[in-house]
């Protein structure tokens, strides 16, 4: 393509993103991701299904490793979903992942033996891998630093509202149908998805010199330098102990509330809807709160750790649940738990993954992250079935659970530092190339002031 052909096709692109509804974006973005959480929680109504339960003769500790397989499967193919996207675009990877992960979904249904349940589930977590890379890209390109935590509090919400939404109605479906109905249809109904996305979405492949200047840009920010900030590690491990509480109630907390609480399925499916509609609630105000403060001149780093740590320490209150012999106040702390952790989504996610990582590093850190938060639900699905069959009880699993809150609490505010951001290499460039390169993709003042220039020495 010629340069001029590459001129206008880069002005009809920004044309385009005027134009284009970046909200109603968000809204499609969380509905997607909303799908994708029932379509993968949906296992935990199953496993609080006698019937399913006895038809594969289920242990607790293969319950727990049928649990783990989709995140399997999702955190290896993290990095590779986020060259699909940076190489293709948003709009047709995401598409064709999700009507690959929607028929998966489906058929988990027609499935007679254990091992085709855990290939359907490799094979979700594996198409499901693109959703995090592709809306990380799309909120990095479309929205500022004032609107991030607004926008990820928004799309958050989905992935609360897949388990609140889906617990009950996948219950109702198995005991007014059965397990094999409700896989079928949870699945297909999902497909109606893509439509609105095909025709809201601008077609946004990449041009040739589009190409050149994002493996340019990346080459500012190697791996290397990734792994060599504590701020990176400092996100691992926040977004692992986040995600530990977050996937097990979703995958074991009807379980726990059928077989600890005594409560029906459907109940379960109540109570579950309540804990993650609680959470939902709390991460879009406290994306909203975070936001407006950053907005009249709070520091952005200082306002997300204070939200990110109150999460943290909020949902150690799981604890108080599990020693209860009331069971009216252990289904309480088991809304309330969830609900406060809602104050870290957010704004953990705007923290670790935008607001202190360069903007042309945001794909290559989002997979990273993202391999630590799959890496949290297959470790939490399984370990809590080993935790549950050598102690006999829900109490083990729910004393881990406090455990890594309190780690990510520490992690949050020992390594979560703008000083400690990846260093961006600039060496062999002139001055307009860096800023060309730079400025408006980082969190920082420009680049070339003497204030931020050691963020950006290379590490030199």
């Amino acid at each position: 393509m010629s340069r001029d052909g590459d001129k206008l096709n880069q002005a009809t692109r920004r044309t385009g993103e005027e134009t284009e509804n970046r909200w109603g974006i968000v809204v499609l973005l969380a509905l997607g991701l909303m799908i994708a959480w029932m379509d993968r929680s949906s296992m935990s109504a199953a496993f609080a299904d006698h019937r399913f339960v006895h038809e594969f003769a289920l242990t607790h500790v293969e319950r727990g490793w049928l649990g783990s397989a989709v995140y399997w499967s999702y955190g290896v193919l993290q990095i590779a979903m986020g060259w699909l996207v940076d190489r293709y675009g948003v709009k047709w990877p995401y598409a064709l992942c999700f009507f690959i992960w929607c028929l998966a979904a489906a058929a988990t249904g027609m499935a007679g033996t254990l091992s085709a349940l855990i290939l359907m589930r490799l094979l979700i977590g594996a198409a499901e891998a693109v959703v995090v890379p592709a809306t990380y890209r799309y909120l990095a390109n479309h929205f500022d630093e004032t609107q991030k935590g607004t926008a990820l509090g928004i799309y958050s919400i989905g992935g609360k509202m897949g388990p609140a939404l889906g617990a009950p109605i996948a219950a109702w479906l198995i005991v007014t149908y059965s397990w094999k109905a409700m896989f079928i249809v949870t699945g297909l109904l999902g497909l109606l998805w893509l439509l609105p996305w095909l025709l809201m979405l601008r077609n946004d492949f990449p041009t040739p010199s589009e190409l050149a200047a994002a493996k340019q840009r990346a080459g500012t920010v190697p791996l290397s330098n990734l792994l060599a900030s504590p701020v990176v590690w400092g996100g691992l491990i926040t977004n692992f102990c986040y995600s530990y509480f977050a996937f097990y109630c979703m995958t074991w907390m009807p379980a726990y509330l059928v077989e600890q609480r005594g409560l029906s399925l459907k109940q379960s499916g109540l109570y579950t809807f309540f804990s993650f509609a609680g959470i939902a609630i709390v991460a879009a105000l406290a994306g909203w709160a975070a936001d407006r403060l950053i907005a009249r001149g709070r520091d952005a780093v200082t306002v997300r750790k204070s939200f990110i740590v109150a999460g943290f320490i909020g949902g150690t209150t799981v604890l108080l649940g599990a020693y209860t012999q009331s069971p009216d106040m252990a289904l309480l702390w088991n809304v309330v738990s969830l609900s406060l952790l809602g104050l870290t989504t957010a704004n953990n996610l705007a923290l670790v993954k935008l607001t202190l990582i360069p903007k042309q590093a945001v794909g290559l850190n989002t997979g990273l992250q993202q391999v630590a938060t799959s890496l949290a639900g297959g470790v939490s699905a399984s370990l809590s079935g080993w935790l549950l069959h050598v102690g006999g009880s829900y109490t083990l699993p729910m004393m881990a659970i406090f455990v890594f809150l309190i780690l990510g609490a520490t992690s949050t505010i020992v390594l979560l530092r703008r000083e400690w951001a990846p260093k961006v290499n600039v060496g062999g460039y002139d001055e307009q190339q860096i800023r060309d390169l730079l400025v408006g993709t980082l969190p920082y003042a420009d680049p070339l002031t003497s204030k931020d220039r050691s963020t950006h020495d290379g590490g030199r």
